[in-house]
């Protein structure tokens, strides 16, 4: 078992483990142990709850505490303010008061919204996260960050509410699809090219192990990803500077997510901003030539699509990128790299670069053509 500690410099100041236990679901009752509460509202999605519920439910039954399952139907487009509202009123109408705790059993549409309830139920009661998914393990359960979409824009509502725990077991990664497992191989590939070159450079030796889903380089990805973006959060645990690089390949990833009606998974999504947004940053002159032939090549060997199949309507795409977060005064903000392992800074200081509509759809224009020329050379 490893365990990383993060401590988060907020108001009031906050620390929480991250554990990365082989087996550990069964163990899940010693986890929430430490978490006082009363009562304990264990919330799954619809499939998670038939593989894992019951187990997840006699490890706590086990260590003595009173625990609920409560699921919703499997599916991105159900990250909804109808099922915030919906599991709020069921956990509402089963007694669940302030001296509760939400357990978040599942992958990344789980753990947002999971948390969100977690956030806002009786003004916020602690949650204990327990990914499921390689993306959630690696990303989404470690940072605090909550939320709901709204309309077509992925996250439109959100709240900052970090884990009093997080729980990872690698071993149920057992009955995860193939094609999931790999597409949040993405995520980390994200996190060690704006951070750490040497882990960039473990996972282009490792590629065909995690491809296969080998245990011992997963939980290695597991646990290096989750130091890297730990770091990070501790830093800056609410995106007031520095946290925005977690964004790298996700201004592209949402806006193809949205444009797909969600159809495309998360990681699927990331992986195709990343080869884009570091060609952006190739012909746009901040990064390093070469990077974004790396980043095809890693991505294609860890078994990651290669780009999305054309014809893509950049000027959709554009628009529907436009909500993001980064944005400012109505003009897109990026995050580029300057090399392997390490994020570009603007000339304002910042770790976003401003571009212009018109010379972005330029730049968007020429560093599509290179992706397909790159995902080509790989046939």
């Amino acid at each position: 078992m490893t365990t990383v500690r993060v401590a988060v410099p907020a108001k009031p100041a906050h620390e929480y483990d991250i554990r990365v236990d082989p087996g550990g679901l069964d163990r899940l009752g010693e986890t929430c142990s430490a978490v006082e509460a009363h009562r304990y509202a264990v919330i799954a999605d619809s499939h998670v709850a038939e593989l894992y519920g019951k187990r997840a439910l006699a490890s706590l039954t086990n260590a003595g505490l009173d625990a609920d399952l409560f699921s919703f139907p499997a599916g991105e487009w159900n990250k909804s303010a109808d099922q915030w509202v919906h599991l709020c009123a069921e956990i509402m109408g089963e007694g669940f008061g302030r001296d509760s705790a939400v357990v978040a059993l599942g992958g990344g549409v789980t753990g947002d919204l999971a948390g969100f309830v977690a956030s806002t139920y009786m003004r916020g009661v602690p949650v204990i996260q327990v990914p499921t998914t390689l993306l959630a393990m690696v990303d989404s359960s470690v940072g605090g960050k909550t939320g709901i979409d709204g309309g077509q824009v992925k996250n439109a509502l959100g709240t900052y509410h970090h884990p009093a725990a997080v729980l990872i077991d690698p071993e149920v990664l057992g009955t995860l699809p193939k094609y999931q497992r790999i597409s949040g191989i993405a995520e980390a590939v994200k996190v060690a090219a704006i951070r750490d070159e040497a882990f960039f450079e473990w996972i282009e030796e490792q590629a065909t192990a995690l491809r296969d889903g080998e245990i011992d380089a997963t939980a290695g990805l597991i646990e290096r990803s989750v130091r890297i973006k730990a770091g990070v959060v501790a830093e800056d645990p609410e995106e007031r500077g520095l946290r925005a690089i977690l964004n790298f390949g996700h201004t592209f990833g949402h806006a193809l997510e949205s444009l797909s009606g969600f159809s495309i998974l998360h990681g699927e999504a990331v992986a195709a901003g990343i080869r884009m947004e570091a060609r952006l940053g190739e012909s746009a002159g901040v990064t390093e030539p070469g990077v974004g032939e790396r980043l095809d090549a890693v991505l294609a060997r860890c078994g990651l699509p290669e780009v999305l199949e054309p014809p893509i309507d950049l000027d959709a795409l554009l628009e529907r990128a436009r909500p993001d977060k980064k944005s400012r005064d109505g003009i897109l903000r990026w995050v580029l790299l300057a090399r392997l392992g390490r994020v570009a800074i603007g000339s304002d200081g910042d770790v976003t670069h401003a571009i212009p509509a018109a010379e972005c759809r330029d730049a968007l224009d020429a560093a599509l053509r290179g992706a397909f020329e790159a995902a080509d050379s790989h046939e």
